[in-house]
């Protein structure tokens, strides 16, 4: 695995009253057990240290003025980029008043991401109705992400989780057609539309939409992934992909069009394939991410697969983004007991992101 070299990982905030934090301070326990890049948090120093206090997580906390630091810190302390706080937290009861401190952080990790003083970004959940409250114009991270990114990147968000060693009996490989024959497959998912209720989704799901994403989705399996071929995955949009106009005509109207237009590109894409039969083990073998049309369509599946090891990642931008594939679960915050399974899974990604981004431009330079 190409991991970045010499840069630190920016970790956010998240929602101060929600897991993240404690999150944060297990994840950096776990650094040497789980071989973590170095990262460092953007927080408050002051509100790590009593959460650890608090959680039987004692940690300590190192305050830095820059990421150059934190390499040189990391492996005695958590580095911590200070962001303060307006107003003190309770754990599970969100503050509109702590919106500055939470977009703050985020703002901040970009910008040293752009600058090259980080390898990646790593943001920590939000709470987006709290944020909303608050005065915030965007459904969640992905689009406030392409904003401060810009006009000119597309951002599109992809789950993934990993594939496992599996040893089989030396039977079973002919048993199962297309399987993985060193490990069960893990699963990448790009969802068209996203954030939108499912009625708006319909509505906006057009096929120059599904080309735009999938453009995105094969450029970043070359250039995130190190995938010389990618091979992608279209699902139908309506039962069995409409059942040959039975079922809806908006597969071969909208979804089959694209198919076509993208493989006319040159980008390996299939379908429109039967959403039921896309995510079993054999099915998974055989592409490298699945275009989904909708929120759900995506998200199910791989949520169900593996809800803990699951990563976010926002593709087409021009720096590295990734976060857990979870919230922040108010309902436990404070008790000691969130899995740092995902955002482990997330920093650790964030960092052969940045490994295989850095050897392709390096090859690009000198070709």
């Amino acid at each position: 695995m190409k991991m970045a070299e010499g840069r630190p990982v920016a970790l956010t905030m998240g929602e101060p009253a929600g897991i993240g934090g404690e999150l944060s301070l297990k994840a950096w326990r776990a650094r040497d057990a789980e071989r973590l890049p170095p990262f460092f948090a953007i927080d408050d120093p002051a509100r790590l240290s009593a959460l650890g206090a608090s959680l039987g997580l004692e940690t300590p906390i190192r305050v830095i003025e820059s990421p150059a630091e934190a390499a040189r810190v990391f492996p005695s302390a958590l580095p911590v980029l200070p962001e303060s706080l307006a107003v003190p937290v309770a754990p599970g009861r969100p503050d509109p008043a702590n919106a500055g401190a939470v977009l703050g952080s985020i703002r901040r990790a970009v910008a040293l991401a752009r600058a090259g003083q980080a390898a990646a970004v790593v943001t920590n959940p939000i709470q987006k109705k709290v944020l909303i409250d608050a005065g915030f114009g965007h459904a969640g991270h992905t689009e406030f992400l392409g904003e401060l990114a810009g006009p000119d990147y597309r951002p599109v968000m992809m789950l993934a989780c990993p594939g496992r060693p599996v040893r089989r009996p030396p039977s079973s490989a002919s048993r199962k057609p297309g399987a993985a024959q060193n490990g069960v497959p893990g699963l990448r998912v790009v969802p068209v539309t996203v954030h939108v209720p499912l009625a708006e989704a319909l509505r906006l799901l057009t096929t120059e939409r599904i080309v735009a994403t999938g453009r995105v989705v094969a450029r970043a399996l070359r250039q995130d992934f190190g995938l010389a071929a990618p091979r992608l995955a279209v699902a139908g949009l309506n039962p069995h992909a409409g059942e040959d106009g039975a079922l809806g005509s908006e597969d071969a109207a909208i979804v089959a069009p694209a198919v076509a237009a993208l493989r006319a590109e040159g980008v390996d894409a299939r379908g429109p394939l039967s959403p039921d039969t896309m995510f079993h083990e054999a099915a998974r073998a055989r592409y490298d991410a699945a275009l989904c049309m909708y929120h759900d369509q995506a998200l199910i599946p791989l949520k169900t697969l593996d809800f803990f090891g699951g990563v976010n990642i926002t593709l087409g931008l021009p720096f590295v983004r990734t976060s857990p594939d979870h919230g922040t679960a108010p309902d436990i915050a404070g008790k000691g007991i969130a899995n740092p399974a995902s955002l482990i899974a997330a920093l650790r990604l964030a960092a052969e992101i940045a490994g295989h981004r850095a050897a392709a431009g390096a090859a690009e330079r000198v070709a």
